[in-house]
C-alpha cells in the first residue's frame, strides 16, 4: 500500500489554527501519512508544489467576520490558475476552523471550504463522526464537542493565547487527520 501524501494548507493569525494545523498533521502521521504543512500566507513556489502532488489537501483558517480569513481568500483566489487546468480533481479534501464564539460562524468557513474543494473537482471528507456533548451524560471533552460534520471546529476564548485550544477539540483535529489519511489509503490507486 501506497503511503498518502497530505497537505494542510492554512492560515494562522495568533497561533489558534496553527495548533489545529498541528494536530491534523499528528493524526494523518499516526496512519503513515506523510504530511506538509503549509502557511498560505507566505507559501512558496516550492509548496505549490508539494499541493499539487499530494494526494490530500486540508484547508484551514480562523474564522473572522463569519468566513475564513483574509489571508486564506488570497489563496483561494490564487488557486485559481489550478482550477483551470483541474489539476486538483479527484484529490481528497477536508478543513477546519477556530473561531472566538461557540457557532461564531464556523459552518461558513467550513462551507466555503467545501465550494473550493468542489469547484476543484475535489472529494471532501467529513468527520465522519456524532455530535459531542448534546446530552445529559455528555462532557465538553467529548469529541467533536461543538457539534459539527462536515469538518473539525474549535472554540478558543478571544482573550486566551493558542496554549488555551480546548483540548477535546485539538483530539477533533486529529481524528479529522486519521480519517482523512485512512480514506486516502481506501482511494490509493493499486501498485
Amino acid at each position: 500500500m501506497t503511503t498518502p501524501v497530505i497537505s494542510i494548507a492554512f492560515h494562522s493569525g495568533y497561533g489558534h489554527t496553527a495548533v489545529l494545523a498541528e494536530a491534523v498533521r499528528d493524526g494523518a502521521a499516526e496512519v503513515g501519512a506523510t504530511v506538509h504543512l503549509i502557511p498560505v500566507d507566505t507559501i512558496t513556489d516550492e509548496q505549490w508544489s508539494l499541493l499539487d502532488a499530494s494526494d490530500a489537501i486540508v484547508f484551514g483558517s480562523p474564522t473572522y467576520m463569519g468566513t475564513a480569513s483574509g489571508a486564506f481568500h488570497t489563496f483561494a483566489e490564487a488557486t485559481s490558475k489550478r482550477w483551470f487546468n483541474l489539476d486538483w480533481k479527484d484529490k481528497l479534501a477536508a478543513g477546519f476552523t477556530n473561531s472566538g464564539s461557540k457557532s461564531g460562524d464556523k459552518l461558513n468557513t467550513l462551507q466555503f471550504f467545501t465550494i473550493l474543494a468542489a469547484q476543484h473537482g475535489m472529494h471532501w471528507v467529513n468527520l465522519g463522526i456524532h455530535p459531542g456533548w448534546n446530552s445529559s451524560d455528555a462532557s465538553e471533552n467529548d469529541l467533536n464537542r461543538l457539534g459539527f460534520f462536515l469538518g473539525a471546529a474549535a472554540q478558543t476564548n478571544v482573550d486566551e493565547g493558542p496554549d488555551a485550544v480546548h483540548k477535546a477539540d485539538i483530539a477533533t483535529a486529529e481524528h479529522l487527520g486519521r480519517r482523512l489519511a485512512e480514506t486516502a489509503k481506501r482511494f490509493a490507486p493499486a501498485a
